[in-house]
């Protein structure tokens, strides 16, 4: 799988404000336009983790997502930003930070807009897969842009890594939240699409993925682990995870009724 491009932020565009964690509209030195996620913003390198990880499940998946790039971010940038919280937090995120492609004229999903049953299921499945609680009616985190279906914002999944306690047992959990993702009521072939993940999603993409995560982005003030260790609990929660997934896949066909 291959890694990242890495770009730097030329211009900061404007905030994001309907995000807790306030991404940002930015320029960067390739010309493009991307939505950059900030390593000082919420829940902090974690969240960017859960971005990366998601977001390259998603594509192994064949799903729609912008591209992914690491955006490096000088210490010089943003010093005369006018407002203090947005000042703040370019202050705290020196260093890379991710970024999502900018889809330009891009609308969100509205839940009424129907989905293929498969394309739906494969939806469901990577979130209850990647235990992201965050793509509700209330929040589709979906886009349709030129007339097809595009995943965005993977950074509530992983969440056991907030409490970091057994993991083991966290990959085995049927998730619950299934029952309020926005495409639940149009996963009528879940099956398939569990089928279909077994025969994309391996050992071997699992290791590439993990491989990705920046190295500063896994020193945390919260865990004993080194980086190396923490790299080897996100492979195992997601082989476990796989190996397991009738659990999860059993709760959502329950939860559809």
């Amino acid at each position: 799988m291959q890694n990242l491009r890495t770009v730097t932020v030329m211009r900061y565009i404007l905030p994001l404000r309907e995000g807790g964690s306030l991404p940002a509209l930015a320029e960067a030195d390739d010309d493009f336009k991307y939505v950059l996620k900030f390593r000082g913003a919420g829940h902090g390198v974690k969240m960017l983790i859960s971005e990366l990880l998601g977001g390259k499940i998603t594509e192994a998946l064949g799903l729609k997502i912008p591209e992914l790039v690491f955006i490096n971010l000088d210490a010089d940038f943003g010093r005369t930003e006018a407002d203090e919280e947005i000042q703040d937090l370019l202050k705290f995120s020196e260093g890379l930070n991710l970024g999502l492609h900018y889809l330009s004229g891009s609308i969100t999903y509205d839940p009424g807009v129907s989905v293929d049953p498969l394309l739906a299921s494969k939806i469901v499945w990577l979130d209850a897969f990647i235990t992201n609680i965050d793509r509700t009616f209330k929040n589709t985190n979906m886009l349709m842009w030129h007339k097809e279906l595009w995943i965005i914002d993977n950074g509530a999944s992983f969440y056991f890594h907030h409490s970091w306690q057994n993991f083991d047992a966290a990959a085995k959990t049927p998730f619950k939240y299934v029952k309020d993702h926005v495409l639940l009521p149009k996963a009528k072939m879940l099956d398939e699409a569990d089928q279909f993940a077994h025969e994309v999603l391996n050992d071997t993409l699992f290791r590439d993925i993990v491989n990705m995560i920046p190295e500063d982005w896994l020193h945390w003030n919260d865990a004993d682990e080194t980086p190396e260790e923490i790299r080897e609990i996100y492979f195992q929660f997601m082989k476990t995870r796989l190996e397991n997934s009738q659990i999860f896949v059993n709760e959502a066909k329950n939860a559809r009724g």
